[in-house]
């Protein structure tokens, strides 16, 4: 599933083509994703100006000169890529949604597996949208830090690695950048998520800005199915410290173990046990 790095590089792509250009046509070829797409939807962006661009965990936003916005969620395998309407690529099979806007500059919605979604709501009433009021906060904005983080990880009896996939703890961190912000914060991703407290806490939060800041400047990591706007791969797991390197030696110190891999509420965690306590 992309994670926050990839849904911010295709947010900065798209932003750079679409923002200030109206969108004349929407054309849906089903009428649902993972859930309904709104009926109606075509009439109420078509024509409007996209005045901006921008991301809340891993939505893509699309704001309207009339205060609507366009919702667009990519689920485990959707791709949202910048073409040229004037010499259009040819149809995929899995093509849900196409965009054209001003200047010829088309965006399509492709989703194998359809767990996307597209859907509208009004700017002013977001926040209290039934797909965002239990967000937690932005891990990349600059009031988190390891005092936010350790008030939100209070009392927590899980393990500091589900608690970081929680989207009510903190947004966006999912299974690679969980791992990966472990290892640099030195934390074991068995340790109670109530003890990630004082430094342990400072060091985690600077370690989640890191890895996702790195991850964002390579374009995000492509393990599967993801490309950004423009039909390119990321790169980041190019960079990988730990993740999917089970045997592999840790780049951080001198174990003899090496980096394991054990399963956490049915997902893979790789770390160091020397290095991670």
């Amino acid at each position: 599933m992309p994670e926050l790095p990839e849904v911010e590089t295709i947010v900065r792509g798209l932003k750079a083509r679409i923002e200030g250009k109206r969108l004349l046509r929407l054309t849906l070829h089903r009428p649902d994703l993972r859930r309904a797409i709104p009926k109606g939807l075509a009439a109420k962006v078509e024509g409007q100006r996209v005045d901006g661009v921008d991301r809340r965990a891993k939505y893509i936003l699309l704001h309207l000169d009339d205060g609507g916005v366009l919702i667009v969620h990519l689920g485990m395998s959707g791709r949202l890529t910048l073409g040229d309407a004037a010499h259009p690529a040819a149809p995929q099979r899995h093509d849900h949604a196409l965009m054209i806007f001003e200047d010829e500059i088309e965006v399509r919605f492709n989703d194998p597996r359809r767990f996307g979604l597209i859907d509208y709501a009004r700017a002013d009433a977001l926040s209290r949208n039934a797909l965002f009021r239990h967000l937690g906060p932005e891990p990349l904005d600059a009031d988190f830090d390891g005092a936010l983080l350790a008030r939100l990880l209070a009392g927590k009896r899980t393990p500091i690695k589900s608690a970081l996939l929680d989207q009510h703890v903190v947004v966006g961190i999912g299974n690679i950048y969980a791992c990966e912000s472990l290892y640099w914060a030195g934390l074991s991703p068995k340790r109670l998520a109530r003890t990630v407290q004082g430094d342990r806490a400072v060091r985690l939060a600077a370690a989640i800005k890191r890895v996702l800041d790195h991850a964002i400047s390579v374009g995000g990591s492509s393990l599967r199915d993801y490309v950004n706007a423009s039909g390119e791969l990321g790169n980041f797991q190019r960079h990988f410290a730990v993740y999917d390197r089970e045997g592999e030696r840790c780049p951080g110190c001198d174990c003899g173990t090496r980096i394991k891999r054990i399963v956490q509420s049915g997902r893979s965690t790789f770390y160091c046990a020397k290095r991670q306590r």
